[in-house]
């Protein structure tokens, strides 16, 4: 049966009762059951593959292993690659509360029971009924995939129930100020090898003050933040949902809540579950949205985003071209005069060396809360910097008045504007001030890395101004342009800000 998100549903398998209970007499406790369930996909299979388990009364676990072929494939042409999850008596629907984990392809094999279940899968009873192993075959070869899937069933008494330990909405902050954090970050609950205590760690090592955990697919490390948050490290639960037509970030979920993946672009479904998010509380992010990996780039648009990750991990070209698209998104909400749409940066950590931290998103919010934090991101109050030894401040002044990152100077039309940034941490550091015009102002620090940077313009001129500050070539060199024409080429970014607006008030 195929469905309309693109899902084949095979043939049950039944589980023989393991003993005869016509007398009454229970299965033992610790008698165990394996089916081995095999099949051959063909290219061009549906995104998912629901293998149905028909799962008797008293069983306390179901323990999955699984298997594929991947046979040589030509130069250039994709070899095979499936995921697997799992979906309980609730069933499949999408959206629904059927689920009960997912790994991915990190792991080949897990376990769910009431306690000591397999990371990246939900603690929780094995009730009797329908359950489904899902598959996701994202590549299949030209000659096809052959898998196998090991089903093993333990009957016994309920295991003790799981206890979450969610963190907490606050820690302890400054009142209004600037704090720094990574939003974008995975463990071992998903594809991550770093265990959550590493994680919280490496956060307190960057000189975080907030953390996101956006584990891909599932919501199962939420329940475990707790004991890894503190005062001085505020944890927010979230999700990276890895759709096959782009990922996105749901920052700021309630603890345990799970948000579906199993969509592309054409299914006309983002939508609903960005709604499903904002009702929650939380923020919609595409993430890297031009990665060149298979499933990775951005297809669903920009309608429904609370903000943009430009710069993720270590700077790439790709990086670049989602600045350049962010900008130019910039230029037609000040043309319409609707709200525009926030950058921000994170690191992607999964494992060492990867690091913790590059970049940061540093926010502007009234305390160190949970709502603070995502208030600041959502209105743009924010700046994004390569490590905590960036400092920076962008204010643009005129006509008596004031505005900084994210905020709007409203002033005559022909009233001078002084943008000023003061910068430090960034040694021969290149600034840019560009508006909807483009770059406007250039100008170097020395090896000091610190330095003042001011210009003059008018709300005739410029819409908005955002500053950037790169490294130097590789030759040493600033980077080769000049207010007059574009870069020819940049060195990579040390940090940069979203825009403050200009505004004339003889509109």
């Amino acid at each position: 049966m195929l469905g309309a998100t693109g899902a084949l549903t095979l043939a049950p398998l039944n589980f023989a009762e393991a003993a005869d209970k016509s007398s009454g007499a229970a299965v033992a406790a610790g008698t165990e059951v394996t089916r081995v369930i095999a099949g051959h996909l063909e290219t061009g299979a549906a995104d998912f593959v629901y293998l149905p388990l028909e799962i008797p009364s008293g069983v306390n676990q179901i323990s999955v292993s699984y298997t594929y072929d991947k046979p040589t494939v030509p130069a250039g042409t994709p070899g095979n690659s499936c995921d697997i999850g799992i979906f309980d008596e609730r069933g499949t629907t999408l959206g629904g509360k059927g689920f009960r984990g997912w790994s991915g392809g990190f792991r080949t094999s897990f376990v769910i029971n009431g306690n000591d279940t397999t990371p990246g899968y939900l603690p929780g009873p094995v009730n009797p009924g329908t359950w489904h192993v899902a598959l996701g075959p994202y590549q299949i070869a030209p000659q096809g995939m052959d898998y196998q899937v090991t089903v093993t069933l333990q009957y016994g008494p309920p295991s003790a129930a799981f206890v979450p330990n969610y963190p907490p909405e606050r820690a302890k902050g400054r009142g209004r100020a600037w704090y720094r954090g990574d939003s974008h970050l995975h463990t071992v609950y998903s594809d991550g090898k770093r265990l959550p205590s590493e994680v919280a760690a490496g956060a307190r090592a960057a000189g975080l003050d907030f953390m996101v955990s956006t584990d891909h697919n599932t919501s199962s490390s939420h329940g475990i933040w707790g004991q890894y948050a503190g005062p001085d490290l505020l944890v927010i639960t979230g999700e990276e949902i890895t759709t096959r037509n782009g990922h996105w970030l749901a920052l700021g979920l309630p603890a345990g809540t799970w948000i579906d993946w199993r969509y592309r672009s054409r299914d006309d479904a983002f939508s609903r579950f960005s709604k499903q998010v904002r009702r929650a509380g939380g923020l919609v992010v595409p993430a890297h949205p031009y990665c060149p990996y298979v499933a990775c780039q951005w297809k669903y648009g920009y309608n429904d985003a609370d903000a943009v990750e430009v710069w993720n991990g270590p700077w790439t070209y790709d990086d670049e071209s989602a600045i350049d698209t962010w900008d130019a998104k910039l230029g037609e909400a000040m043309r319409s005069r609707k709200h525009w749409l926030p950058a921000m940066g994170n690191s992607d950590a999964h494992r060492v060396p990867q690091v913790i931290g590059l970049p940061q998103t540093v926010v502007n919010a009234d305390d160190l809360t949970r709502d603070a934090i995502l208030a600041g991101i959502r209105a743009g109050r924010s700046w994004i910097a390569e490590s905590s030894s960036v400092s920076l401040a962008l204010t643009a002044t005129g006509h008596g008045r004031q505005a900084g990152i994210g905020e709007t100077l409203r002033v005559p039309a022909d009233a001078p504007v002084d943008v000023r940034l003061d910068v430090s941490g960034i040694p021969n550091g290149t600034v840019r001030l560009i508006t909807d015009e483009g770059q406007m102002h250039q100008e170097s620090l020395d090896a000091s890395g610190s330095g003042t940077v001011v210009w003059r313009t008018t709300t005739s001129l410029a819409s908005y101004v955002r500053a950037e500050v790169r490294h130097p070539l590789a030759d040493g060199t600033p980077g080769k342009g000049n207010t007059m024409g574009p870069a020819l080429q940049w060195g990579t970014m040390a940090a940069l800000t979203n825009p403050i607006v200009l505004q004339s008030t003889d509109a």
